[in-house]
């Protein structure tokens, strides 16, 4: 499991600066401007800092960058840190500045905030970037076992909430680490087993082994893994932390590995399909985070844990499955099998929780990568203000997300000859016929979202908080909903 850097909040003294270890960073703003932090760090360092400052190198650095000066003289930290950002600096510029500093440093990082009011988004930024997945490399006998502290020095340490922070970073970390292991470690079972683990943070957690679920009629869902030796699972984690109200539900498709069954992929790119549990992933960082915080709202987090293999017996293309809800669904496609697993735990979130609001997350389709690329997910919604609440949080979290279109000429496509409905609609608008495809499994009345991550939860090169790989894209954005619908 991968730590956050520990994240210490200390009374502004910057006669300590000089014994600093890893690296020390202040901030220069518009025009070379030095705030009081860097005046010390240019003091100390002989006049470096301020040389730095006249230079046409930092003249050209835009908001949010950082540049290092390596080996101060007169300080024992291994190197000084400038970034830039000025006064009228909104939050993702002060967020992306802690990663720049992050990226730029080495080792124990402090920060010398001043009296910054963007402190604890600099903070965030920092910690969101000391991210390394190395849990299967060798380590060598000097690999450090202890995460890197993160200082952040401020005028009022009792503003910044700590704890919160922490939360956010323990929660994304959580999610980059389950969508970053491979299928052979992170199976239904063990998927499951670190599910059942986040009970130590107050999380009620229950697991619904096949036979339970062939009981509830889950015939979608079982269908999916027919062919692996992995059993299927569905995980349902509580959090009540506000009053008697109905809870928010979060579902998440957790394919733990998807080789698109008897309508197999092409080997070229399969091993990313390690990432297609990506949805459960991101509903397991929210409920860890929500419970680190002790958020005063109440929700809950249920996800479908699968494993889709040709075996023996796998489901066939033409075969007729029965949902939970009732309906057949005729499978032309069963590389289409994100949507069987949703359909069937999203009516069951309804059936016994009667949530406020639901909101899915999948890696669902490749269409929505040809539309709106790695740059943002896909929201889909039957409800303006819950879509517009998710976002708000999204676009005040620097997370990408555009809303698509839903209709019923898109939902016509998937009529069945002999099902009630099919489960792919066809090459056209692929994206938005998987969402009519989930809509049909929301009741009337119920407020729903579903969000198609599979251009944003993992990619090749670095995301604006993250490296290559896992991005722990959504974690942010549902807990700051959360956080907005409920007050806390």
């Amino acid at each position: 499991m991968t730590r956050p850097a520990t994240l210490e909040i200390v009374p502004m003294d910057l006669d300590t600066l000089g014994q600093s270890k890893g690296s020390v960073a202040a901030f220069m703003g518009e025009g070379g401007a030095l705030g009081g932090g860097a005046e010390r760090v240019d003091a100390l360092t002989n006049g470096a800092v301020g040389r730095f400052a006249a230079s046409r190198a930092a003249s050209r650095m835009k908001p949010g960058e950082a540049r290092a000066i390596a080996w101060p003289a007169g300080m024992e930290a291994e190197t000084v840190l400038i970034a830039r950002l000025d006064a009228d600096d909104d939050t993702e510029t002060a967020r992306r500045a802690g990663v720049a500093l992050s990226r730029a440093g080495t080792g124990d990082l402090t920060i010398v905030a001043d009296g910054r009011a963007d402190a604890a988004e600099i903070a965030l930024g920092a910690l969101l970037r000391r991210y390394e997945f190395t849990d299967h490399k060798t380590k060598s006998e000097e690999a450090e076992e202890e995460p890197a502290t993160i200082t952040l020095m401020v005028e009022d340490p009792a503003a910044i909430d700590a704890e919160g922070l922490m939360a956010v970073a323990e929660g994304v970390f959580f999610t980059r680490d389950l969508v970053n292991e491979p299928a052979n470690v992170l199976t239904t079972t063990e998927f499951a087993r670190r599910l059942e683990a986040l009970s130590e943070h107050g999380l009620e957690v229950e697991v619904l082994e096949e036979d339970a679920l062939a009981e509830l009629g889950m015939g979608a869902l079982l269908s999916v893994g027919q062919g692996s030796a992995s059993p299927s699972k569905v995980v349902v984690m509580r959090w009540q932390g506000g009053g008697d109200e109905a809870p928010l539900a979060f579902v998440g498709k957790g394919v733990v590995f998807d080789t698109g069954g008897i309508s197999l992929k092409p080997a070229a790119g399969m091993e990313d399909m390690t990432m297609d549990m990506g949805g459960a992933g991101v509903v397991a960082g929210l409920m860890k985070t929500l419970a680190m915080r002790k958020a005063r709202a109440n929700v809950v987090g249920l996800v479908g844990l699968v494993e889709n293999m040709p075996g023996p017996d796998a489901t066939r293309p033409g075969d007729v499955v029965t949902a939970m809800k009732g309906d057949t669904i005729e499978v032309i496609n069963t590389d289409a099998e994100g949507r069987l697993v949703l359909a069937d735990v999203m009516w069951y979130a309804q059936q016994r929780f009667e949530p406020s609001g639901l909101i899915d997350l999948a890696t669902l389709t490749g269409a929505i990568i040809v539309g709106l690329g790695h740059e943002n997910a896909g929201v889909f919604s039957n409800d303006d203000a819950l879509c517009d609440a998710l976002l708000s949080a999204a676009r005040a979290e620097d997370e990408g997300a555009w809303r698509m279109p839903l209709g019923k000429a898109y939902a016509k496509l998937l009529e069945s000859r002999i099902a009630d409905v099919k489960n792919v609609g066809g090459r056209p608008a692929g994206s938005v016929t998987a969402a009519e495809f989930l809509r049909r499994f929301v009741k009337d009345g119920t407020p729903w979202c579903h969000i198609d991550i599979a251009g944003v939860a993992s990619t090749k090169g670095d995301s604006p908080y993250a490296p290559a790989g896992a991005s722990g894209w959504g974690v942010r954005t549902l807990d700051r909903m959360v956080r907005e619908m409920s007050g806390r």
